[in-house]
């Protein structure tokens, strides 16, 4: 930290207690900014282990039936949670039964899943998106705010030569530095985690196909060459 008398120290021993609120503030959305993108980064790597271990096990399952005695009963893992979902609503239908058929019923029941953890995914979202758009604009308060001190200060000693004027402005600048180093991370960990949710989501609609076929038909869904090959056979 520089300690000159235009440096940054000199800076926070002359602002006032707005400026002072206008730092802490920035400070406390930069701590939390990092804190989600952390967080959510961290969550992301365990969903991608755990999901590629549950997809293996999943594809090795030739019934439904397989597949419910396979499943653990509590789980942090988004896939495992929607197989859950879908075995222990595929009970309730047989036991209880439904207006509609199974396929309806399951299929109302795998969209509200997808919708609960989509809920999950964003958890933290709009808050890095709040900062990210308001931390410039609160930055530059904080730099318009120094500028109007500064000039006052400026009038009264009526001394207006650039080295009086340049060090006041200077360090009232900061402020839209401050401001954008928030704003910035903020948007490119948004931008970041709301592409990791939409990969993930993407996958678990997939799944709920699967799971769906797999409930409805007994059998799982076949794609590629082994598929056409099952389709000869058949003909």
């Amino acid at each position: 930290m520089n300690d000159t008398p235009l440096g940054f120290t000199h800076f926070l021993s002359q602002a006032d207690p707005v400026a002072r609120f206008i730092l802490a503030a920035m400070l406390l959305a930069s701590l939390v900014t990092w804190g989600i993108i952390v967080d959510r980064l961290v969550a992301h790597w365990l969903q991608r282990r755990r999901g590629a271990r549950f997809l293996a096990d999943f594809r090795r399952a030739r019934s439904f039936t397989e597949l419910a005695d396979g499943l653990p009963e509590t789980g942090d893992d988004a896939y495992a949670r929607l197989a859950r979902c879908a075995v222990d609503s595929a009970r309730h239908h047989a036991a209880h039964g439904d207006a509609g058929g199974l396929d309806e019923f399951l299929t109302r029941t795998l969209r509200q899943g997808i919708e609960e953890e989509a809920e999950r995914l964003e958890r933290g979202l709009t808050l890095l998106a709040s900062v990210g758009s308001t931390a410039p604009f609160v930055g530059l308060f904080g730099t318009v705010w120094g500028i109007y001190h500064a000039l006052i200060a400026i009038g009264m000693s009526g001394q207006g030569t650039l080295d009086k004027v340049a060090g006041p402005v200077g360090e009232a600048l900061i402020m839209t530095a401050i401001g954008l180093a928030v704003a910035i991370p903020a948007v490119l960990g948004y931008n970041a985690l709301t592409r990791r949710n939409r990969v993930v989501l993407g996958r678990l609609d997939a799944l709920g196909h699967d799971l769906l076929t797999l409930a409805v038909t007994g059998v799982p869904l076949q794609r590629g060459a082994h598929a056409a090959r099952r389709v000869a056979r058949a003909a």
